[in-house]
């Protein structure tokens, strides 16, 4: 076997990027918010991250971009090679076809930077204010992603025949110069199933560590297989709580101090049914965050997203770097990451 042998196995940095959730903080309103989300992606570019993906959320200052998509196009504007994606658009909140017309868009004028994550979300009164109702997010989810996906297919037309979405033939405009990839956020059972026989890629929350991503990646990957799918490209993400520091100690106090006023903003959710979401505890949901994730000195970082790395087989990695609650420290931790802990990462090719 040669060095350039198609089974080559030496390693390569694998894809790292930011997770940017444009959480408000004390002192920041929310114009402010957003605009450090725009100096935090730009600076991930000039340290050397792959990418940056970008979140959303209604009604609830835990995160206040309400559209991922806009977000995007407008850091593509901004940027030179760094790829921008939704993690991710909700996608019972809006039409599939018209989500699907503004990626074609976001793709084409940025040269194939954009990448698009949906998710299912939740039963929020998002779906009653965009007035699609609760059943989107339940049974309509299946027919609105295989919408999403045959509008994405790169064919010059698409028609709605399901009970949910019914529209005659119509030509897709701009038409996609080859199929888009789209990534499916996954925090339960049936949405990996559903990721997995469509051949979708998972986007890996930050609230459960290596094992749990690996258990859900052994499913998928089960799923996947006894539905005919090849699962060896399948380009996984995993997100991670980051923060880089001189020491252990100082990393977690910064975060200790922060991070439950910021997740304690989760509670302002309210479900179209009207009854209260549960409220986990948070401070313990804090130390379980510390424990799993990559925070404290950049050895240490390197070690732990190693470890997701090997335990997982994760393609790529997404790290949530505004829970320091400061610009400074923000900017300053992604900067350390680009230098300290980026070019030490590495897996098999």
């Amino acid at each position: 076997m040669t060095a350039d042998s198609p089974g080559d196995a030496r390693p390569v940095r694998p894809r790292v990027d930011l997770f940017l959730l444009a959480g408000q903080f004390p002192g920041a309103d929310h114009a402010a918010t957003l605009g450090h989300a725009v100096d935090y992606a730009i600076a991930a570019e000039a340290a050397g991250f792959d990418g940056v993906w970008l979140a959303e959320h209604h009604f609830i200052s835990y995160g206040v971009c309400p559209s991922a998509t806009t977000l995007a196009g407008f850091l593509l504007g901004r940027t030179n090679r760094l790829r921008v994606g939704t993690a991710a658009a909700i996608l019972p909140n809006r039409h599939p076809v018209a989500l699907a017309e503004e990626a074609v868009l976001l793709d084409a004028v940025s040269g194939g930077r954009f990448d698009l994550g949906v998710a299912r979300g939740g039963p929020w009164v998002d779906l009653e204010v965009f007035g699609t109702g609760l059943d989107r997010h339940t049974t309509g989810f299946p027919e609105s992603l295989d919408l999403l996906l045959d509008a994405l297919s790169g064919r010059p037309t698409v028609a709605g025949s399901g009970p949910v979405h019914r529209f005659r033939q119509v030509a897709m405009v701009p038409r996609p110069s080859r199929p888009l990839p789209v990534w499916l956020a996954a925090t339960t059972s049936p949405t990996v199933d559903l990721a997995a026989t469509r051949g979708l890629p998972l986007l890996l929350g930050m609230h459960v560590d290596d094992a749990a991503k690996a258990a859900t990646l052994d499913r998928y990957a089960a799923t996947a297989t006894a539905t005919g799918r090849n699962t060896t490209a399948a380009e996984h993400v995993s997100a991670h709580l980051a923060y880089v520091a001189d020491t252990v100690a100082e990393a977690e106090k910064e975060l200790r101090d922060t991070l439950p006023g910021w997740l304690a903003r989760t509670r302002e959710y309210v479900r179209i049914d009207g009854s209260p979401p549960a409220h986990r505890d948070l401070d313990a949901y804090v130390e379980h965050l510390l424990a799993i994730h990559p925070v404290g000195p950049p050895d240490r970082c390197v070690s732990r997203l190693t470890a997701t790395l090997a335990a997982t087989g994760a393609r790529r990695l997404m790290l949530a770097v505004e829970a320091a609650g400061h610009p400074d420290r923000t900017l300053a931790s992604i900067r350390r990451l680009g230098a300290e802990v980026l070019p030490h990462l590495a897996v098999s090719n």
